[in-house]
């Protein structure tokens, strides 16, 4: 519903994590995601999909201003979306930054209700905060209280066209948690075709978690 000329707060918000298919097996076997800082320091992701300068201005640069003695490279990433401007410039291939250039199609989303992210990373204590923007930009203004998500713009963050500088930068408005997020939370896997729906139920299988894998094309470019 409108509010203002907004859309209000969905009642359950959902949070997006994107990575490489191949990058599964370890994120099973780890029992957890990890951020980018504790990945760097165990010699990297099977598969890195990020640009690199804007990676190492994360881990070196930016802090989460809620939580000055960190950096957002310190923090596990999720988008309040599918079909993001990130997967978009995936699917292109053609940023001068990426050294990625294998297309959307092996790139997986894992799927987690924001609540209960919040819930768990509160009884740890786990800091955690989101970005009314792109969390790897210096301008980006950051909250941590669930009573600010009204200053994210979900209109944005839901539109198909993102041609508006303003509706671009607030589409890419993330959710960060430090250090790591539980596998346990990821409710189901969203991926481009049943090939790669197949690859992940082979990682999955005889995993104490295994969420369900779902064929969802309009999640993608």
């Amino acid at each position: 519903m409108a509010q203002n000329g907004r859309v209000s707060v969905p009642a359950r918000p959902q949070i997006y994590h994107i990575t490489h298919v191949d990058n599964l097996a370890r994120v099973v076997a780890d029992d957890e995601l990890r951020s980018d800082a504790i990945m760097v320091a165990a010699g990297g992701p099977t598969i890195a999909i990020g640009m690199s300068e804007i990676k190492l201005r994360r881990l070196q640069e930016l802090r989460v201003t809620c939580h000055p003695d960190t950096f957002v490279g310190e923090y596990v990433p999720f988008y309040f979306c599918p079909r993001s401007i990130m997967l978009y410039l995936l699917f292109r291939a053609n940023h001068p930054e990426l050294t990625y250039r294998g297309g959307q199609g092996p790139i997986i989303h894992l799927e987690a209700d924001l609540r209960e992210a919040v819930a768990w990373a509160d009884a740890q204590p786990r800091p955690w905060a989101f970005a009314l923007s792109n969390a790897g930009a210096y301008y980006t203004e950051l909250r941590n209280s669930l009573g600010d998500l009204s200053e994210i713009d979900w209109a944005a963050v839901a539109a198909r066209d993102w041609s508006a500088r303003e509706v671009k930068e607030a589409k890419q408005a993330e959710f960060l948690v430090h250090e790591t997020f539980p596998w346990r939370l990821v409710s189901s896997i969203g991926v481009h075709s049943q090939a790669i729906a197949d690859q992940v139920a082979g990682v999955l299988a005889g995993a104490a978690h295994a969420p369900p894998v779902i064929v969802r094309p309009d999640w993608y470019y």
